[in-house]
């Protein structure tokens, strides 16, 4: 009977310890669920590549001026615009004026019957400042200094508070072929009028730089582009020219290209006087391609791409253009709207 019962006791005891280790060991873990695909939407829509250049908004290319004999006792001021009949600059207490044309005056207009373009010019530039010089020939060569020019030349000398002598000398106008702004001033009061006094630029701001012509590539005329104003602000404009210019002796970089743009619309950088700026140039663009991320490209072992759909299936595509993180694809089945696997 006592060995019945220590047999049941240490059964009791076991079970107890069994039920207590049972109860001790930790859970096991739930198994984990398969990661989430994540899927993107083919689109239809517009892809452009562009280039970024550094440029320099300024006035564009100066053109020296000199004057002739004499002595410089007044120069014009940075920004100051040319105008029609006024005062530039003076020479030996003299004012030289402003006249435009195409022909400078290269001789002394003294002689009554002298014929020639720059007589057409005087006589353009003094009808524009309301003298009354008669009939000019449509033959700008056969322009003739008739009695009647000379009055109105000695007019518009007594008007300009010269001597009134009806003659002309070169010295005393500087004819320019468009109004123009004073750029940088070289010369100083009391030094020879024939050394270079200043320099003139167009009115217009514009944009210039210079690059390799193998650099050049898309720039063509009228090709619209964008400035980036120093303050990041964005301004449309369009190349104006590109002009092909030989490469110093001593570069061996091989013909350089000057290309010139032009703001749409002046006013965008009317508060700049020069500064450096960027210019935006579209060099690649697609419009109305389907699109998907870079990351919906699958590579496939024997070449070529794929995009997977999210039941696991492939559809083999032909890429396009590739723009920053995205890329045009084609192909049988592959329509806008389209949903597709794309990478984590």
């Amino acid at each position: 009977m006592r060995r019945t019962v220590i047999a049941a006791t240490v059964l009791v005891v076991v079970v107890i310890a069994v039920v207590l280790v049972v109860r001790a060991r930790p859970s096991e873990p739930a198994a984990a669920p398969p990661p989430a695909v994540k899927t993107t939407t083919v689109r239809k829509g517009d892809l452009t590549n562009t280039r970024t250049l550094q440029a320099q908004l300024g006035f564009g290319a100066a053109r020296p001026v000199k004057g002739t004999t004499g002595t410089v006792t007044k120069l014009p001021v940075t920004g100051q615009a040319t105008e029609l009949g006024k005062e530039l600059y003076r020479v030996d207490d003299q004012p030289v004026v402003v006249f435009f044309g195409a022909t400078p005056l290269f001789r002394a207009l003294d002689t009554p019957g002298l014929k020639g373009s720059d007589v057409a010019v005087v006589m353009d530039n003094l009808a524009a400042l309301g003298h009354s010089v008669g009939t000019r020939p449509k033959d700008a060569t056969k322009a003739e200094l008739t009695p009647r020019v000379v009055e109105a030349l000695k007019k518009w000398q007594k008007a300009l508070g010269v001597d009134q002598t009806g003659v002309l000398a070169p010295g005393r106008v500087l004819v320019l072929d468009r109004p123009m702004r004073v750029g940088t001033v070289k010369a100083q009061l009391g030094e020879p009028a024939a050394e270079e006094l200043f320099d003139l630029t167009p009115t217009t701001r514009l944009v210039s730089l210079q690059l390799a012509v193998s650099e050049a590539g898309v720039l063509k005329t009228d090709l619209p582009v964008t400035i980036v104003r120093p303050d990041n602000r964005a301004v449309p404009a369009k190349v104006t020219s590109v002009t092909q210019v030989a490469a110093p002796a001593d570069n061996g970089g091989g013909p350089k290209a000057d290309v010139v743009v032009t703001p749409d619309n002046p006013a965008d950088v009317e508060d700049l006087d020069t500064a450096p700026v960027r210019l935006t140039v579209t060099t690649e663009s697609r419009t109305g391609v389907l699109i998907v991320p870079l990351a919906a490209l699958v590579a496939l072992k024997e070449g070529g791409y794929a995009i997977q759909l999210p039941s696991g299936g492939l559809k083999a595509v032909q890429t396009g253009l590739y723009s920053q993180d995205k890329v045009e694809i084609s192909g049988d089945g592959v329509t806008d709207g389209l949903e597709v696997v794309t990478a984590q």
